[in-house]
């Protein structure tokens, strides 16, 4: 169970998520769209980064993610651990585009090295107990605070962050009911983790959707 196939992301609007993600980030085969059923309100306890190699790429990705109707929630700045900022998609998806350098050493892309899928959790040592028990491998571990696991083939990753953390690194408040609108497509069984984060056996219908 070490690789994540794709994110599915439930929307008002497939077709206009579908395109905005293309526009905002290039991003085609990590994504698959539903019409939202339940209801959500507030912080759904998730954010998904895009990590590159610069501070020039964040903020080409953070530009076209504007001019497709993304609205910033925290403009790209320098912080402690290196560049970043922060938007929130038209269907209410956080994301954040960042990089561990300072300084650009080579002419801006819109490439990224992997997309990470941040859950807000509850107790992080007891979800990452979880999922070590469902068959991932800890990459990185840092107490009681942040859990990041291996990604295997895949250019998605998981990691894990207290929920009120992760809600503040955003730039949202953490309060937030109903429906986290986001399911985990894998290889493995379905399941449901002790937050309530849903994980779904890829098919070749939700490959294809």
């Amino acid at each position: 169970m070490t690789n994540i196939d794709a994110i599915t992301l439930e929307v008002t609007d497939t077709a206009a998520a579908e395109r905005f993600y293309s526009d905002a980030f290039g991003l085609t085969s990590q994504l698959r769209f539903r019409t939202a059923q339940q209801p959500s309100s507030g912080f759904r306890g998730f954010t998904l980064s895009l990590t590159v190699a610069q501070p020039g790429d964040v903020d080409s990705l953070m530009a076209s993610a504007v001019e497709a109707g993304a609205t910033v929630l925290k403009p790209a700045a320098k912080n402690m651990w290196g560049y970043g900022g922060g938007v929130q998609a038209p269907d209410g998806a956080i994301w954040t585009v960042a990089t561990s350098n300072k300084k650009d050493t080579g002419p801006v892309t819109r490439a990224f090295d992997a997309l990470v899928l941040l859950l807000g959790v509850a107790d992080v040592a007891a979800s990452k107990k979880f999922y070590v028990g469902h068959g991932l491998a800890v990459a990185k571990s840092f107490g009681r605070m942040y859990v990041e696991f291996e990604g295997g083939e895949s250019a998605i990753k998981l990691a894990l962050y207290r929920r009120k953390a992760l809600a503040k690194q955003a730039g949202v408040a953490p309060e937030g009911s109903g429906s986290h609108r986001i399911a985990v497509n894998h290889p493995a069984g379905a399941f449901t983790d002790p937050d309530g984060f849903a994980w779904e056996v890829t098919t070749s219908q939700s490959l294809d959707a």
